[in-house]
């Protein structure tokens, strides 16, 4: 799902699994992983090899359960899931599914990662969820697409036109569940593809896995 994002007044891929030196936590200041986003905004590929925000990497470590982290969301933002609603989802998940994830990571909105906001990433054995607008709107100067729009429709997000913009509006039961059903459950599928190494064959096994493990299977 990528948008084209309008900045507010507030200041508003790719293969991974195991990339990176050894070592327990390094910023994304000192290394720049490759990464898969769960994108909410449309930048072109250059751009988005460029961007950089900062971010706490965590490398594998071998743990035998997820650990949890939870960042403040950032003013103006919240997190719309808990780390219990995330910890019981998974466990719905079939074990080989989570088997490798080590780390889950609620982030915090930033100034920079307003500028290329994203719903999830995965890096490694982690998992990062990114907040939203607490007002469950989210604004964006460019039309949606089809595919887009189904999507948003699927998991009870509104889209409306205002002018030259368009808003996708949530409810907190709707925006709860696009994310543990999607989000989430997407950046999962990044974890276990370990056969696809081209960007849009990696997103599109996502896509699926999203659609089979979190979609269907919760409906």
């Amino acid at each position: 799902m990528q948008y084209g994002r309008k900045p507010s007044n507030n200041h508003q891929h790719t293969a991974t699994h195991r990339a990176g030196p050894g070592g327990a936590r390094r910023s994304s200041r000192d290394l720049r992983p490759v990464a898969a986003f769960r994108q909410r905004g449309i930048r072109a590929s250059r751009q988005r090899e460029d961007f950089n925000a900062p971010e706490d990497w965590h490398e594998p470590s071998c743990r035998n359960a997820v650990r949890y982290i939870v960042q403040r969301a950032g003013e103006n933002y919240t997190h719309p899931v808990t780390p219990d609603e995330v910890r019981a989802r998974l466990a719905k998940l079939p074990e080989r599914f989570t088997r490798n994830l080590e780390v889950v990571q609620f982030s915090t909105m930033t100034r920079k990662r307003k500028t290329f906001p994203c719903y999830g990433m995965q890096w490694g054995p982690a998992v990062y969820l990114y907040p939203i607008e607490k007002s469950l709107v989210e604004r964006y100067i460019q039309v949606p697409n089809p595919q887009q729009l189904i999507e948003a429709r699927m998991y009870g997000g509104q889209w409306t036109q205002h002018g030259n913009l368009w808003r996708l509006t949530w409810t907190e039961s709707a925006i709860k569940d696009f994310y543990l059903n999607n989000v989430l459950i997407h950046e999962v599928g990044h974890l276990n593809d370990t056969r696809n190494t081209r960007s849009l064959d990696r997103e599109r096994f996502a896509n699926w896995f999203a659609i089979e493990y979190g979609y269907r299977a919760t409906r």
